[in-house]
């Protein structure tokens, strides 16, 4: 498998996202020739410097004639494009099972009919709702605990789009793999996402509050815990999984430091120079209680994390406190 992506003609759909658009950048550093296909809806905060560097296409992955044209001439699909975002759980739930249902049967459609025969789906960690087991490893259950809140739309269409993936990949396709994120952050990620959402609220506590600790309202108790990895710790391992990954299995990407809300917060508050008292709020139905992955698999294939949680949050809350989004 060495310089197994040299010269490799390969589509990324959502490729202008914070994940696509950091994966871009790593496959073109690989020597990689890179389609990629977005509806932009997330803006081009994050290609343009690679831009020049990289084909373009604006469409939407529900288009199947948008999708077929992308994916000709190309030689592997990695399939990205969805939406995220918890608010979009909850508000928008049938538009997110549409990009997952549709997006997935249309990549897959037009991998047949133009004979592309490697695909790597990126899924979630969201496909574990109330994992039995922590750290929780690729052969535990998926599961969708209630199918009547709307929050599990954006689970229950990875685990669709897994289910796809995995049965197409065993009659048409030579090589299929499936990794599930967990956590991903890191600069200019957008504004939907715990970290950047802590730091925007630190920001606001502290232009009411210029002296002395914070009060710092949270959803939940603080105790609820999550595993978080940094962008470019992801990309590397992600790639690991590219160069060694084998057909038709799944891999987990993240860390396996378990943290707790309340510590993410107090290091946000610390990456910001402030200090802060957690406010326990109520906790939106169906948010997982804990979650982190078993990495046994990845670190065979020879990934270590290099970026510490203090060092990625202090990037991170240092990059947001520097700039604006929209």
């Amino acid at each position: 498998m060495k310089n197994y992506l040299r010269g490799k003609k390969i589509l990324v759909t959502g490729g202008t996202g914070f994940i696509g658009s950091a994966l871009v950048k790593g496959l073109l550093a690989a020597g990689a020739e890179i389609r990629s296909l977005d509806n932009d809806s997330r803006g081009l905060r994050t290609l343009e410097r690679a831009q020049n560097d990289v084909e373009r296409i604006t469409g939407d992955i529900r288009d199947p004639d948008v999708v077929r044209k992308a994916v000709r001439g190309m030689e592997c699909i990695y399939h990205l494009a969805y939406i995220n975002g918890t608010e979009f759980f909850y508000d928008r739930p049938e538009l997110v099972l549409e990009v997952a249902v549709k997006g997935m049967m249309n990549v897959l459609d037009a991998c047949v009919a133009e004979n592309v025969k490697d695909l790597l789906l990126v899924s979630s960690s969201e496909v574990y709702q109330l994992p039995p087991v922590i750290p929780t490893s690729e052969t535990t259950p998926l599961t969708v605990p209630d199918v009547l809140n709307p929050r599990f739309s954006y689970g229950g269409g990875k685990i669709i789009s897994e289910l796809l993936a995995v049965n197409y990949g065993r009659k048409f396709f030579d090589r299929t793999l499936i990794v599930r994120p967990h956590n991903v952050y890191g600069p200019n990620m957008g504004g939907e996402h715990v970290i950047p959402q802590f730091v925007f609220r630190m920001k606001e506590c502290s232009t009411q509050q210029p002296d002395g600790a914070l009060t710092f309202n949270i959803q939940g108790t603080g105790e609820e815990t999550r595993a978080f990895i940094y962008i470019d710790d992801f990309v590397r391992a992600l790639l690991h999984v590219i160069e060694h990954g084998e057909h038709l299995d799944i891999y987990h990407i993240g860390t396996d430091r378990e943290v707790s809300i309340r510590e993410l917060a107090h290091l946000v508050a610390k990456s910001c120079g402030r200090e802060i008292s957690i406010a326990p709020g109520q906790r939106l139905a169906g948010s997982t209680p804990r979650r982190c992955p078993d990495i046994q698999k990845l670190r065979r294939l020879g990934f270590e994390p290099a970026v510490s949680l203090e060092e990625g949050v202090q990037r991170t809350a240092t990059w947001y406190l520097q700039n604006t989004i929209d």
